[in-house]
């Protein structure tokens, strides 16, 4: 049960974090506009951030901009493979 609650709260934490950059302005700044930041946040949260990081903070997606980026991608697989891994576990037993 533990287990369950701590994955729950680390899959909504990019989304918690993404939405508090929607509220603060900083999606916008990055020129992502409501669609594809919606998109962002239910499927692809922590590359959606690392997108706005890579606009923002190193003006494009080229040197540290690029690497934010990968490293959302990166983020994202992981959670969507952690969690299909942890589904199959439990059915299997």
């Amino acid at each position: 049960m533990g287990c369950c609650l701590i994955a729950g709260i680390l899959a909504l934490s990019p989304r918690l974090v993404l939405f508090g950059m929607w509220i603060f302005g900083y999606l916008s700044q990055a020129s992502i506009g409501w669609i594809w930041g919606f998109l962002g946040f239910l499927f692809l949260p922590c590359t959606t951030m690392g997108y706005a990081i890579a606009q923002n903070a190193f003006g494009g997606l080229s040197g540290w901009g690029a690497v934010f980026f990968a490293l959302g991608i990166v983020l994202d697989i992981v959670i969507y493979y952690g969690g299909g891994r942890s589904r199959t576990q439990y059915s299997a037993a």
